[in-house]
């Protein structure tokens, strides 16, 4: 048997009076975290869920998120995470795709999620979750709480075989509708294994900050999931706020944080009264972090983020710099135990050192297939080779290097531009919190170049500004036909920087723009 609930029970039965989460002031140990779990085990089978049915969840980070997400594996069903931040029609693709019979939603998304049930003929039970004091209205859907506590606590796990499915990773969505990522038991188990024992190397008893949405794939393994199997403390927050985060980092007494890059500097810009000498991990992911980040957190806490990379698609984590490898700017690292990576040139053959191509992935960690969807799980997979849409090289030493998004790489006039090496410059400019290159129609060079920046706090920066520092540190070619400074950048709930929504404003500017001249 191989059910990633079973280690949740292991890790109660070792350490049953290790905190195993935090809310502020509310506090629960593995024995009670285990205890409720099995709760909502015994309330889905009593709905009829067990081995072959799909359970949707839209929870925060909040202590039912892992009380959820168990309770579905004990039954040997499959878990369905849906984004917080998605509203009616997102969720409706979610909950129809999968066909969820049964949908736990936090009763703050309860408009958008109650819609989306409605929209949903298979999903036959809206549970609403809500804080300790609330209480559901019978006529909006099920009440958790009352549920839960009328349930018993004594459950026997359902026998599940490794590569059966345990959760569903909808993409994001960039080309299409979203697919749905089948993450097997074994996928998830030792990704989050390796994780906790090679990457986040959590101890029994310390604290993790736990800000990443639990319902990424990220948050989900690197930090709920490897907690959970060395017995770490998960201290959670449902929204990332810069000084709530070292505030936490500091009355919690915080050994290891993992955040994206955005998050990193959002913290360089914060006040210097905080301390963080707690922190003896720091795990960066989700998107390239900047060289400029990097080597200004080492400088100012002394800390050197570690950075790794994956997709939800591999579990998600494919490469990682460990604590022992030399730590390289730029780079990803290598790839953990039992994965392979290439990088593929478009004739198919692999590419040698410092070329540029595709990454492809092989390994334990790569997805069973897209939710039943042939075409694009034979599209993704090809030769047993993931295909990612990223283009990398890797140098001598094999240290990896992501370039740039497939989909992201801009060809003005038949000159490849990668977004990457212009943010990278642009994160230089000592104004800059946040920056986004990417690329909009022309008539006459098929693609431009827009640069989208936000200054730090307290920071005055203007387009002209921007322009002449890059003029005089890049290749013409390669310099933004248009910059434009924003108060913020949009960004997912991760805090990854949307790019597709930063394009649709750049084709806008296209559309408003004279026609291309020579």
């Amino acid at each position: 048997m191989l059910n990633l609930a079973y280690y949740l029970e292991q890790t109660a039965q070792r350490y049953p009076d290790i905190t195993a989460t935090i809310l502020d002031d509310i506090r629960l140990s593995y024995a009670e975290l285990a205890a409720f779990a099995r709760r909502v085990a015994n309330l889905l089978t009593a709905k009829g869920v067990g081995p072959g049915s799909r359970v949707a969840m839209m929870i925060p980070n909040t202590p039912h998120f892992p009380i959820i997400y168990y309770g579905i594996l004990h039954t040997g069903a499959t878990v369905v995470p849906v984004n917080i931040l998605y509203q009616k029609n997102e969720i409706v693709h979610y909950l129809r795709d999968s066909e969820a019979t049964v949908f736990f939603a936090f009763n703050l998304f309860e408009e958008h999620a109650l819609a989306a049930f409605e929209a949903a003929p298979a999903c036959k039970h809206f549970i609403e979750v809500g804080p300790p004091d609330w209480v559901a209205r019978p006529e909006v859907g099920e009440n958790f709480a009352h549920l839960i506590m009328n349930a018993s606590d004594q459950f026997d796990t359902v026998q599940t075989q490794a590569d059966d499915t345990a959760v569903i990773l909808y993409t994001s969505g960039t080309t299409g509708a979203p697919k749905g990522a089948q993450l097997t038991h074994f996928n998830l188990f030792f990704n989050a294994f390796y994780s906790g024992h090679h990457i986040t190397v959590v101890n029994p008893g310390e604290t993790v900050l736990t800000v990443l949405p639990l319902f990424h794939s990220f948050g989900q393994t690197c930090l709920m999931n490897a907690a959970i199997l060395t017995a770490g403390t998960m201290t959670l927050m449902p929204r990332f706020e810069t000084n709530k985060a070292l505030e936490i980092i500091q009355r919690d007494r915080v050994a290891v944080i993992a955040l994206v890059p955005t998050m990193y500097a959002f913290m360089l810009n914060a006040a210097d009264q905080w301390d963080l000498s707690s922190i003896r991990a720091a795990i960066s992911g989700g998107a390239a972090l900047p060289g400029e980040v990097h080597h200004a957190f080492q400088e100012r806490f002394g800390i050197t983020i570690l950075e790794g990379y994956g997709l939800s698609e591999t579990s998600p984590v494919a490469t990682f710099t460990l604590a022992t490898d030399e730590v390289r700017v730029g780079s990803i690292g290598k790839p953990i135990f039992g994965v392979e990576i290439r990088i593929r040139r478009d004739d198919g053959t692999f590419a040698g050192p410092n070329e540029t191509g595709e990454v492809a992935i092989r390994g334990h960690n790569i997805m069973k297939g897209y939710f039943r969807n042939p075409s694009a799980t034979e599209a993704a997979i090809v030769d047993g080779w993931f295909l990612t849409g990223d283009i990398g090289k890797y140098d001598e030493d094999g240290y990896f290097y992501i370039v740039d998004r497939k989909k992201d790489l801009i060809i003005r006039g038949g000159m490849n531009i990668y977004p990457r090496e212009i943010e990278e410059v642009i994160y230089t400019h000592p104004c800059v919190l946040e920056t986004a290159v990417v690329g909009m129609p022309d008539s006459l060079r098929g693609e431009e170049v827009v640069a989208y920046v936000a200054p730090k706090d307290g920071s005055a920066v203007s387009a002209e500004d921007i322009s002449a520092f890059l003029h005089e540190q890049m290749a013409k070619y390669k310099w933004p036909k248009a910059v434009e400074v924003l108060a913020e950048l949009p960004k997912g709930p991760t805090g990854k920087i949307l790019k597709r929504v930063l394009r649709d404003r750049a084709a806008q500017i296209a559309e408003q723009s004279p026609p291309a001249s020579k």
